[in-house]
C-alpha cells in the first residue's frame, strides 16, 4: 500500500536568467525523496511552463508549496506570479540556505544542489507563507536604495576629488587657488 503524501515541494535557486528548480515529497512515514529537476528561463514565459511542468509532476490533491531564497531582486517577479495563481510561496533568507546546505553532506555547490537543498529544506521545515508587501513598502524601499546608491557615488566623487587636490601638481582647474 503506497504512503500518504503529507506535502509537496518546489525548491527554486533563482538567478538572473535562470530558475534551477527541484521537486520532493514527503509522505506520511516521514520519507523524503527529491525527484525532478528542470531548469526554466527567469521571465514570464519560464515561468508558465514552469507550471506546467509542475502540474505534471506533482500530484493535485496534496498541498504543493514553493520555496525560494530572497536573492536581491532576482526572485521579485517568480513570487509575484506564483503568489497572484495562488500557489503557497515561501522566500527563506539565503544564510538559512546556506546552513541547511551544511548539513547535507553536499560536496560540490551548484545551482542544481542549491535547489535540490531548498526542496529539502522546504521538505523539513514548516514555512510560512510569503505576504506581497504594500505598494507603500515597495515604493520606499526602492526610494532607500537609491538614496544609498547616491550616497555612494557622492563619497566616490568626494574621494577623487581629495585625491586630485592632495596630489603634487594639482591641475589648475580643481585647485582652491
Amino acid at each position: 500500500m503506497a504512503s500518504r503524501l503529507l506535502k509537496q515541494v518546489v525548491g527554486i535557486d533563482v538567478a538572473q536568467k535562470e530558475l534551477v528548480v527541484s521537486i520532493g515529497k514527503m509522505d506520511e512515514q516521514a520519507v523524503i525523496t527529491v525527484y525532478a529537476n528542470k531548469i526554466f528561463p527567469n521571465n514570464e514565459k519560464g515561468f508558465a511552463n514552469l507550471e506546467v511542468w509542475i502540474n505534471k509532476q506533482s500530484i493535485p490533491q496534496y498541498p504543493l508549496r514553493y520555496v525560494m531564497e530572497a536573492t536581491g531582486v532576482y526572485h521579485e517577479r517568480l513570487a509575484y506570479y506564483l503568489a497572484g495563481k495562488g500557489y503557497a510561496v515561501s522566500i527563506v533568507m539565503p544564510n538559512k540556505i546556506s546552513n541547511f546546505f551544511k548539513t547535507l553532506e553536499i560536496k560540490t555547490i551548484t545551482d542544481k544542489s542549491m535547489s535540490f537543498a531548498i526542496a529539502m529544506f522546504g521538505l523539513e521545515k514548516k514555512l510560512d507563507n510569503w505576504v506581497q508587501p504594500k505598494r507603500v513598502f515597495r515604493t520606499l524601499r526602492q526610494i532607500t536604495r537609491e538614496r544609498e546608491q547616491l550616497i555612494a557615488e557622492r563619497t566616490m566623487i568626494k574621494n577623487q576629488l581629495h585625491a586630485e587636490q592632495s596630489e603634487a601638481f594639482p591641475g589648475k582647474i580643481l585647485s582652491a587657488e
